[in-house]
């Protein structure tokens, strides 16, 4: 049960994984809109080919390809959090956009579509491609192949409630509707990642270690209160406060 639980326990500990998780449903809201509302969005609701299926779809990847290839050169010199939590905003934005659309078509449905979906693309690979180096920096390397199971297993979790969105409420109450309430979802994302993820992040920490004794090859001499970098692990069980 302990090894199975391992990489899950270890990600629920660490305030900046916990963050991540939100944000994990941020992007899944958008990801899942496009994924099972592209083909319905095109065919029945704009009246469009099947080829021009395709064309959505590829502004996504383009969107989300752009993003992967500026990224390194953005996180040389910007935190992790301010980016995803900015990418995170913007797929709030993109979703409320694309749903004004969807009732007021001020525009051309057709350019609009392929440039919200452009948008999302660019958002959701903003907050997917950086969550590699947080769970990197958030374990020791005997432990990292449990984490990433566990960002896989939970954020799965995510895709699984924004499927059931974006499948039953664009059957019932329309495009627009379905748009709103993602965005709903990515919003409570973004702010759940604002609570959870502190703003100062550093990855040396001061704590102590009142259960060990003074001799314990742990401190190697150091006195109780002492700073590393800091990983949840066997003796290292909960984040220190402050």
């Amino acid at each position: 049960y302990a090894r199975t639980t391992r990489g899950t326990r270890i990600y629920l500990k660490t305030p900046r994984l916990r963050g991540l998780l939100a944000l994990n449903l941020a992007a899944a809201a958008a990801g899942a809109m496009v994924i099972v509302n592209t083909v319905v969005y095109v065919r029945t609701v704009l009246g469009r080919g099947a080829d021009d299926v395709a064309l959505a779809l590829a502004a996504f990847g383009g969107g989300s390809m752009a993003a992967a290839l500026m990224l390194p050169r953005v996180l040389d010199r910007v935190e992790d959090r301010p980016v995803m939590l900015g990418a995170a905003a913007l797929l709030v934005t993109g979703l409320l956009a694309m749903a004004a659309q969807a009732f007021s078509a001020a525009f051309d449905p057709w350019a609009a579509l392929l440039a919200g979906w452009a948008v999302l693309g660019i958002g959701y690979s903003a907050v997917l491609t950086p969550s590699g180096r947080l769970l990197r920096r958030s374990a020791n390397p005997e432990d990292r192949s449990a984490l990433f199971a566990a960002q896989f297993a939970l954020s799965h979790a995510c895709w699984l409630v924004t499927y059931l969105v974006a499948g039953q409420l664009g059957a019932r109450a329309g495009m627009g509707w379905t748009m709103i309430a993602l965005a709903g979802l990515a919003a409570l994302g973004v702010l759940a990642a604002l609570v959870t993820w502190p703003r100062r992040d550093p990855q040396a920490l001061v704590h102590d270690h009142a259960e060990l004794p003074p001799d314990h090859p742990h401190l190697a001499g150091a006195r109780q209160a002492h700073a590393h970098d800091y990983v949840i692990d066997d003796l290292h069980h909960a984040w220190p406060r402050g």
